[in-house]
Formats: C-alpha cells, sequence, structure tokens
C-alpha cells in the first residue's frame, strides 16, 4: 500500500447499525480524492457490535483500519487514539453519523490547500453551508462560539462541526499539552494551537442535516453542563496556569496510548 498522505480519523460509539454505511460513504469519497489515504475507525467502548461491524469493511476496503478499547472514554480520546496511529502528513476527524455528508471533506481539503492552511474548520456558519438545524439549537451554537470568540480570541465563528483538518506539524506540537478528552476537546485542540501561534485557520463549508431536535432532553442539558465546565477549566489553564506553555512540560500527562508520533518521512 502506498504510504498515506491523508489520515482520516473516524470516532465512534455505539454506532453498530450505521458505522458500515457511514464507513462505506466516507471511503468512497476518499477513493476519489487526489491524496493517497488511510481511513482510522476508532470505537470508543465496546458496548455494543460496532466494532464487529466495521471490522467487516476491512475485507473490502485495505487502507481502513478500525482500532478501539473497551471502555469509553469520550470523543476527544478517540480522535487522539486514532491520531497517534496514523501516518499522513494531514490529518483530518469526521464523526460517524450521516448528520456529515462525507463529501463535505472534498471541499474542506480543498480549502486546506488553497489557504495553505494550518487548519481548516467545518462550520455551519460559513454562507455556503447547508445546514438543517432548529433554531433552539442555532442559538445554542450562536452562544457556545461569542463565548469562545470572548475567552480564546477564535476567530472562527463555528468550532463544534465534527469535521476538522489538521497540518500534522500543528498537531505535533499541539497534542502532547491537551487534557480534555470528552466534552470540550475542538475548543481546547484550537484554542492551545492558536496560542502557540498557528494561527492560519480557516472555515469550510460543511453539508449537516441534524433531523430530530432533542436539545431539550436531560442528556442534552447535562451536556450543555459539562461542556461550559470543560470550557472553564480550558481558559484557567491556558491563562491562569499557563499549563499549555513550554514551560509547563513537565506537568503535562503523558498518556502512552495517546503518543503521537513525529512524521520522520
Amino acid at each position: 500500500m502506498t504510504r498515506p498522505v491523508l489520515s482520516i480519523i473516524v470516532p465512534a460509539y455505539r454506532k453498530a447499525n450505521s458505522i458500515a454505511k457511514d464507513l462505506a460513504s466516507i471511503a468512497k469519497v476518499a477513493s476519489q480524492i487526489r491524496y493517497p489515504a488511510e481511513i482510522i475507525c476508532v470505537v470508543d467502548g465496546f458496548e455494543d457490535h460496532t466494532f464487529a461491524a466495521a471490522s467487516a469493511l476491512t475485507k473490502t476496503h485495505p487502507y481502513l483500519r478500525v482500532v478501539g478499547y473497551k471502555t469509553n472514554k469520550g470523543k476527544g480520546h478517540a480522535v487522539r487514539f486514532g491520531m497517534a496511529k496514523s501516518h499522513g502528513r494531514i490529518i483530518a476527524f469526521i464523526d460517524a453519523g450521516m448528520e456529515i455528508n462525507p463529501n463535505s471533506l472534498s471541499m474542506i481539503l480543498e480549502h486546506f490547500e488553497w489557504y495553505a492552511a494550518d487548519i481548516i474548520v467545518g462550520s455551519k456558519r460559513h454562507p455556503v453551508s447547508k445546514v438543517n438545524w432548529t433554531f433552539r439549537r442555532k442559538l445554542f451554537s450562536y452562544v457556545y462560539q461569542l463565548i469562545n470568540r470572548l475567552l480564546f480570541g477564535l476567530k472562527i465563528k463555528d468550532t463544534q462541526a465534527g469535521l476538522k483538518v489538521f497540518r500534522r506539524e500543528v498537531l505535533e506540537a499541539v497534542l502532547p499539552r491537551l487534557i480534555v478528552k470528552r466534552y470540550a476537546f475542538d475548543v481546547e485542540i484550537l484554542a492551545v494551537a492558536n496560542h502557540l501561534g498557528f494561527n492560519r485557520m480557516f472555515e469550510a463549508p460543511v453539508e449537516i442535516n441534524f433531523g430530530v431536535d432533542s436539545s431539550t432532553s436531560a442528556a442534552t442539558w447535562q451536556h450543555i453542563f459539562y461542556m461550559l465546565l470543560d470550557t472553564a477549566a480550558i481558559f484557567y489553564r491556558l491563562n491562569i496556569l499557563h499549563y499549555y506553555d513550554d514551560d509547563s512540560r513537565r506537568q503535562w500527562k503523558f498518556d502512552p496510548e495517546l503518543n503521537f508520533r513525529v512524521n520522520t518521512a
């Protein structure tokens, strides 16, 4: 197999009924991209048959790898776990689930090359994006992005769409410093990258269909609470403790299974 230029990380949690279709759609898009690509599906906890359903596709898709671990640890951990096993100089992640149209990946890669970017963020608020969402969800998104802009000076308008692309060199610098593994992983990785000077960060359009709104459920309110709590903790570490600075290197928490390799190719 040709060494991949692009690594696509697909975190998956309790997706047994849809993961095969999701991965097949992502693989179809990857086969049409001009870069040699690998797809790494990370099963975030063996709580159903997601791992078996995803692994069945490796017989027909040799550039697909399926990895995972027994206990659910959160999306941030899953994405970093996949990144640690990646080989590409360009690394993307896209959420499992058909809310995000995988064809958005092609558009985001075009933006990545056009802008010579450090990071490209799929954005629901890009003027060309096609998003089916309720007013309540849109309002929550707007308020949260306003908070992120005030706290971290991020110029992008959407941190939470589950599609992003990074230069490998950015991740080499950023990932060893990160802590958040569950609720505000996206914000932490973007805020730390911006803090370290990787400010060639741009937005690209996505196509998303959220379907039925569940924003009034107890689980969703709990999710929002922990998102805000994690976000406040990131601000505290960044601006009060200066935890993410090079001088605090001895305090960084090393997890061997998340050890991100420097690309020597």
